[in-house]
């Protein structure tokens, strides 16, 4: 079989069988010489190697004059290095049938490879990850393309009535914390090399470097590996950190006109942090709320006893500093308002009552069953790595979350809504808000 045909073939596998050895990954860790954290799994299933490098340099490491720089600086980190221009670095890694990409959101910002681990394969994709990382150039030409495809995708969302609710809505509840940010064209257009450089330097050094490594490389590999991605990184200054969110918010609602045919509805309130210690009754209670599909709450409430909407969830999205929990759906204009007053009363029965002893046991079932398809490829496995690096977890986060789910109980589920989610004090933004309705003359 040809070079490329095999590397291709052996990557499309790798997702459907690496994971089958691994229902348990052994975890290892260790602090390289650079100063990074480094979490590894071994397993020599298949001859793939997955590598992910991230660093404290998300969106909420911007500020509010230049919101969008710290998305520029990680797309900009593989479209040139040193002595390699864009087309080189995307050549390279197609020769070898190399995958490389960026990773970025609200508090990480990095790149991910994965390659084949025979070594001259996995040493030349290694070789251009380390230079993409470690000696960027940030081009000028290069950057003004981009600002102009962002400035371009910008002014595009702002007709968008998903991109109008999600901006308003971070907005609404998070007031001036950097979560609720959004890149402003009249920001962007500000943002020059010497910025991308600066940000570069002050977030992207090794002491706050996290390291995940997955496959088939012993340790002493996995080790020398590490140092090579983050030997030469900028040494840094002291740890950017985020600043605390303002739990309680006020009751608000906006109703923003839009001409499309339904109404996109959010709702919601600063949630959970990822070491929270309500994590697993929050987790479980919104799988029964409105995170578990046709099985939840307002899924059976909205639509399938109301048919109100095709689709209504809700979730917590776990971060540093606490992030969001949201409530969304879209309906017909002339239903929003029945709809939204269907998804309020269901969600303020929820707190008041909690979840019924059927629908937990339901939900642990679900949950736990389901549980082995988030670590059935290597990289699944290599996200939870870069999540437990992060966010300081336990190395057993892994062995120990099905325990966990099963431990939880109605009352701790009834006990953290009840603190941490007011039913009166909510962010609501329509887009898209039904017409006034006019009353006929007398």
């Amino acid at each position: 079989m040809h070079t490329k045909s095999f590397t291709a073939a052996v990557l499309a596998c790798a997702a459907f069988f690496s994971g089958a050895a691994l229902a348990t990954p052994q975890i290892q860790h260790w602090q390289a010489p650079s100063g990074a954290q480094v979490y590894f799994v071994e397993n020599h299933d298949l001859p793939i190697l997955d590598v992910a490098v991230d660093f404290a340099a998300g969106s909420s490491f911007d500020t509010a004059e230049k919101a969008g720089l710290a998305g520029l600086t990680n797309g900009l980190l593989d479209l040139g290095a040193e002595g390699m221009s864009e087309d080189d670095i995307a050549r390279n890694l197609a020769d070898i049938g190399a995958q490389m990409g960026g990773r970025f959101d609200a508090d990480r910002s990095g790149m991910s490879l994965r390659t084949l681990s025979s070594a001259a394969e996995r040493d030349q994709a290694l070789n251009i990850l380390a230079r993409v990382l470690q000696r960027p150039l940030f081009p000028e030409n290069v950057l003004a393309r981009e600002k102009t495809r962002l400035i371009a995708s910008l002014k595009e969302a702002e007709t968008q009535p998903e991109s109008i609710a999600g901006k308003a809505f971070g907005k609404a509840v998070f007031g001036t914390h950097p979560y609720g940010f959004s890149p402003e064209v009249s920001g962007v257009e500000t943002i020059q090399r010497a910025d991308i450089e600066a940000f570069y330097r002050a977030h992207y050094f090794a002491r706050d470097a996290v390291i995940s490594i997955m496959g088939d490389v012993t340790r002493a590999g996995a080790e020398a590996i590490a140092q090579q991605l983050t030997g030469q990184l900028p040494q840094g200054g002291e740890t950017g950190s985020i600043p605390p969110v303002t739990m309680q918010i006020s009751a608000s609602e906006q109703r923003i006109a839009h001409p499309a045919t339904q109404s996109h509805i959010l709702i919601g309130v600063p949630g959970m942090a990822r070491n929270d210690p309500d994590y697993f009754p929050l987790y479980v209670g919104n799988y029964i709320l409105g995170g578990g599909g046709f099985v939840s709450r307002l899924m059976n409430e909205v639509r399938e006893k109301r048919g109100l909407a095709y689709n209504v969830y809700s979730y917590f999205l776990p971060t540093l500093q606490p992030g969001v929990f949201q409530i969304g759906l879209q309906t017909k204009k002339e239903q929003a308002d029945e709809a939204l007053q269907l998804v309020r009363a269901t969600l303020r029965e929820f707190i008041a009552k909690g979840p019924t002893a059927k629908e937990l046991q339901a939900a642990k079932q679900n949950i736990i069953g389901g549980f082995p398809l988030r670590i059935d490829s290597n990289k699944k496995i290599l996200e939870y790595l870069s999540v437990i690096g992060f966010y300081g977890l336990p190395l057993t986060y892994l062995d120990d979350f099905t325990g966990k789910v099963d431990k939880v109980t109605v009352a701790q589920i009834h006990d953290a809504f009840r603190r941490r989610i007011n039913p009166d004090a909510m962010a609501t933004v329509i887009v898209g808000a039904p017409e006034a309705r006019t009353e006929p003359a007398k």
